[in-house]
């Protein structure tokens, strides 16, 4: 029994569910036999060199759950009901690799070609993460929400979630995204033009797909957000490179042929340009005029803290043709993939039959958590923490590059969490990068969000919603003397 088991003291989990953990494993593997009594509880525990009331309390649970049972006198054994109806393994045949697929050539689609931004794991590890798109432990409070995770796993929480709700969402974060998150960007909708998503990336999958074939022109922003255009490639539609400028997308007769137009106003992706109140109606004139949809992506419309945000392109929408795309996961964490569309209801009923395909719907413990913390005012205190600090942050950023390298960026001047900078122009934003991480600190090269050949190479991004303030201009300072270093 004994090297079936190693425990950790450095593990963040307990040894005793390390214990319950490794022996449920063997058994199921069937690594431990039905005719063998386990060790005794001493006899375990002086050979992991643990307390006997840890392997106790481990046997116990095992008991409780079903892996072991109990013989009067001659102790625990394997309970042979748990392995009835696993499929036994099967001999291998010497012919096995002739009957192998070939799946280079079943595949019909290869989305591990596509270029896509990638994270570094351990960005906590570095000394100077300028990355994009991560939360701050810091800031995030885990208290209030550990407290609403705890109550929407209270008994009358989870008869309201725990039953197939099919197709629908909790009502009661509907609720809370049309009453208290929509009408801060001047949005007013009812609850059957919601619909709750994992996230916008599969908001922004569902709607290619119900909106595009492979006669559709689908406009993207250059530089834009990558993965739009790889979820648009999937789909075979064609895709057509829209420019911008200090107003984000430009409303000229480059729109004229599309069908749809996939656009992020409040922080233009990945410049944090924001498009202004007037150029805003001459998009949405456009699109009447020339019969096109509109895809607003608002992320991180939440961290304005320079000036009154704009409104929203769909609070100006009079005809119709804007889908609005909202994110929770960019302010409460990444990791809990909740997003919403707001939409005309025909199209949301439609996404909502596509999602019931795709997974029914988001997990609704979370979406109860969720609303919770949003109904008892945790997410606004939040939002008011974020834009303090992000404020400071932001400031501090722009006084170190001006500092270390003067004229290379634009200030974001209605916030965000990054900055947009334009290297020297020999410089190869991906070279730099490399060296850059072996120096501990990270950013993130631009190449990946221009899709036109003989593109740019010396644009990247700088992150600052997961750097402590006292680390920038050091961090900053540095990446100069790279720059420099590189470029003489």
């Amino acid at each position: 029994m004994m090297p079936l088991f190693h425990l950790s003291q450095s593990k963040d989990i307990s040894l005793q569910k390390q214990l319950r953990e490794q022996i449920a494993n063997g058994i199921m593997k069937g690594n431990i036999p039905l005719d063998v009594p386990l060790p005794s509880s001493r006899k375990l525990a002086e050979q992991l060199n643990i307390s006997r009331n840890t392997v106790v309390l481990a046997y116990e649970h095992l008991l409780d759950d079903g892996y072991i049972v109990a013989r009067e006198r001659r102790g625990y054994f394997v309970n042979p009901d748990i392995l009835e109806g696993q499929v036994g393994k099967l001999l291998s045949s010497e012919s096995d690799e002739y009957r192998r697929p070939d799946w280079e050539r079943r595949f019909k689609v290869h989305p591990t070609s596509q270029v896509n931004i990638v994270k570094v794991a351990d960005w906590h590890s570095y000394q100077y993460p300028f990355v994009y798109g991560q939360y701050d432990d810091k800031i995030f409070p885990s208290v209030n929400w550990r407290e609403c995770c705890r109550d929407a796993a209270s008994d009358t929480a989870l008869t309201d979630w725990a039953s197939d709700n099919l197709d629908s969402d909790d009502p009661r974060l509907i609720e809370q995204v049309r009453t208290r998150l929509l009408p801060r960007r001047g949005v007013w909708a009812s609850s059957k033009q919601i619909l709750i998503t994992v996230g916008s990336q599969q908001s922004l999958f569902m709607l290619v797909q119900l909106l595009l074939d492979q006669d559709s022109v689908l406009g993207l922003e250059e530089p834009g957000y990558v993965d739009v255009r790889n979820i648009a490639s999937l789909h075979k539609c064609r895709i057509k490179a829209l420019s911008i400028d200090e107003g984000g997308l430009m409303v000229n007769d480059q729109l004229k042929d599309c069908d749809l137009i996939y656009t992020t106003p409040s922080h233009q992706c990945p410049t944090a340009v924001t498009m202004p109140i007037e150029r805003r109606y001459e998009l949405l004139n456009r699109a009447n005029s020339d019969d096109f949809l509109i895809i607003e992506d608002d992320y991180e419309s939440e961290t304005n803290f320079n000036n009154k945000p704009s409104p929203a392109l769909k609070s100006l929408d009079t005809s119709d043709r804007v889908i609005y795309i909202g994110s929770l996961s960019k302010t409460l964490a990444p990791g809990l993939r909740l997003g919403y569309v707001v939409a005309s209801e025909r199209l949301i009923q439609e996404a909502r039959a596509l999602r019931r395909l795709m997974i029914r719907h988001p997990a609704t413990n979370n979406q109860r958590a969720t609303a919770f913390f949003l109904e008892r005012g945790y997410y606004d205190a939040l939002m008011m923490n974020i834009s303090r600090n992000y404020r400071v942050r932001w400031k501090s950023m722009s006084r170190a590059l001006n500092k270390y390298l003067p004229g290379s960026y634009k200030v974001p001047t209605f916030g965000g969490s990054c900055y947009w900078i334009k290297g020297p122009k020999d410089l190869d934003a991906q070279y730099l990068q490399q060296l850059a991480q072996q120096e501990g600190i990270l950013i993130e090269s631009g190449n990946v969000h221009f899709s036109q050949e003989n593109s740019p190479k010396n644009y990247f991004r700088l992150g600052f919603s997961s750097i402590s303030t006292d680390r920038i201009e050091p961090g900053i300072k540095k990446l100069a003397e790279l720059i420099n270093g590189i470029c003489r």
